[in-house]
Formats: C-alpha cells, sequence, structure tokens
C-alpha cells in the first residue's frame, strides 16, 4: 500500500514517522509543500495512493474522483479545520474521511493570547523600530477590564477564554452553538455582531463556513469601537482583507495580527504588507513539536484502522 502526505507541520518529523509505515509495510511519499497543493497537482498525484494525509490543500470532489477512479480508499485531514476538506463528496464516492479535532485548543489560544499582548503593548513594532536604530515607546493600553469580542467557543475559544479572563478581560462569546463552560462562567454570550461596539479586541477562532465567510467585513468593523485591535488564529476568509485594509488606513482599526491570510502564503504585492503596527504569522499557530507530534499519531492511527492494519 502507499500514502501520501501533505501536511507540513507532519513532514517536519517524518524521520520519526516512517518506521511506523515501514513496520505496516506502508510506502509513504511527501512531496515538498509550502503551504498546499494545487488541485491540478493533487488529481494528478491521488490515484496511486490507497491513503491520504491531507493539509491545508483542497481536497474537493473532483480530487476524490480522481482518487476514487484509482486506488483511493481512505483519508485523515490532519488537524481542526475542515473547511478545505468536501467530506460529503468523499462519504458519497464511498471513500473513508475523519480529521483530528481537539488536538490544538490551547496551542492555538497561547498564541491569540500572544497576540493579544503583542498588538496591545505594540511589542513587535518597539522590536522591529529598535532593529531599525530607533528608541521607540509607544504607550500601549493594558489587559485588565479591557472587553474582547471572542468569536468561536469551540475547544480553541475556550481556551482562548480561560487565558483572558486569567488577565482580567471581559469576554463576550460569538457562537451559535454556545454552551456555558464550568469554570468559564464570566463569558458573556452575544449574537453576532450585537455589542461589536463595546469590544477593544475581536479575535476569530472559530470554524470557517459558508455561512460567516467574510464575517468581519466594512459594515461589522463600522460597527466597531474605533481602533479596535483585531485578531485571526482561525481562517483567512472569516476576514474581508479589503476592508480591513480600509479600516486600517483609517484607524478604524488599530492593527491586526494574523496568522492567516484569504490568499496564502501572503502575496508579495498584498496591501497589508505596510502596516507596521499589524503582526504576520505563517498559519503555524498549532505547530509545536508536542501538537505536531500527537496529531500526527492520531492521524496516522485513523488511517490505519481505515486501511485495515492498525
Amino acid at each position: 500500500m502507499k500514502v501520501l502526505i501533505t501536511c507540513p507541520p507532519m513532514l517536519g518529523l517524518m524521520d520519526e514517522f516512517k518506521p511506523l509505515f515501514a513496520a505496516k509495510a506502508i510506502e509513504v511519499d511527501c512531496p515538498p509543500v509550502v503551504q498546499t497543493l494545487s488541485v491540478e497537482e493533487l488529481k494528478s498525484l491521488i490515484p496511486q495512493y490507497d491513503g491520504w494525509i491531507i493539509g491545508d490543500d483542497p481536497a474537493t470532489r473532483e480530487v476524490f474522483q480522481n482518487g476514487k477512479s484509482g486506488k483511493l480508499k481512505a483519508a485523515v485531514k490532519w488537524g481542526v479545520g475542515v473547511d478545505n476538506v468536501d467530506f460529503t463528496a468523499a462519504q458519497e464516492l464511498g471513500i473513508l474521511v475523519a480529521n483530528t479535532p481537539r488536538m490544538f485548543g490551547a496551542e492555538v489560544a497561547d498564541i491569540a493570547m500572544g497576540y493579544v499582548i503583542a498588538l496591545a503593548r505594540q511589542t513587535f513594532m518597539i522590536d522591529r523600530a529598535v532593529r531599525a536604530g530607533t528608541w521607540l515607546k509607544p504607550a500601549g493600553i493594558s489587559l485588565g477590564d479591557k472587553t474582547v469580542a471572542l468569536v468561536g467557543f469551540g475547544d480553541i475559544g475556550r481556551n482562548t477564554a480561560k487565558r483572558l479572563l486569567a488577565a482580567d478581560m471581559q469576554v463576550i462569546a460569538y457562537d451559535p452553538y454556545f454552551q456555558a463552560v464550568e469554570g468559564l462562567e464570566a463569558v458573556q454570550p452575544a449574537t453576532w455582531p450585537a455589542r461589536l461596539e463595546e469590544a477593544d479586541l475581536i479575535v476569530l477562532t472559530c470554524a470557517l463556513t459558508n455561512e460567516n465567510r467574510h464575517m468581519l467585513n466594512s459594515e461589522t468593523l463600522a460597527k466597531a469601537k474605533p481602533g479596535v485591535r483585531v485578531i485571526n488564529v482561525a481562517r483567512g476568509p472569516l476576514i474581508d482583507q479589503a476592508a480591513l485594509v480600509e479600516a486600517l488606513s483609517s484607524g478604524q482599526v488599530h492593527s491586526a495580527a494574523l496568522d492567516v491570510f484569504e490568499m496564502e502564503p501572503l502575496p508579495e504585492a498584498s496591501a497589508l504588507r505596510p502596516f507596521e503596527q499589524c503582526i504576520f504569522g505563517s498559519h503555524n499557530a498549532s505547530n509545536t513539536v508536542d501538537a505536531v507530534r500527537r496529531a500526527s499519531y492520531q492521524a496516522m492511527h485513523l488511517l490505519f484502522d481505515f486501511l485495515g492494519c492498525a
């Protein structure tokens, strides 16, 4: 049997994982991937494989159909997000498919909280100024008693709320499936975009759906408190980037910390790049050695089970 792996974080630990595949007589291929392979690349590759561990690649109906025309029997989405995978198509085609939920709540929440502090105190901008030979001393904002609009109250959202509350911040949570959690009773549920004008920071941690694409747009940004700080550790298309650029230019948004973008990697010509007060990541919030190992073992065991070699 042959397995394709296209998940960049997992590829970094393949020397550790390859013996596990070899022990089950599975040949594993790991093409070089910066962020994703294209639909055309996947259509060409996938028919020769029995299994596939998916990263953020476009696992579309078309890709799965090509896989089904060949040997593809099973696929596992590495990680939590599933917006890039057509689960319905896979199931209709008889391809076993799953993801690895609840793997990165703490890790992504750590980055979200780090971004909250960094934007509040402008630490990254100070760092860049000092490296450039200037001695910048901007006045930041204190965290205590500031209000955060937290979008998403799943595993990542709850872990983020725990950290925000520990910093004496007020948390308004937006999630259509909100459920109260012991220890997080101070979190106040609301319906988006109600009370957005109260928020000093907006933190996006939710899954991407057809319904919430561009939920942060020119209209909702206009409702926000002037000078709001925006953080996205979820999915790029939750934000209308053109609207965000306009809001940054006008000062309606003070700054943004973005680990994800509408197009990844961020294009050289992106209008976001000139904003020195912003922080940019490389869709890397979940990437710790511990979390990658945890999610990778889960993905491998699921795939082995699907392929009948657990």
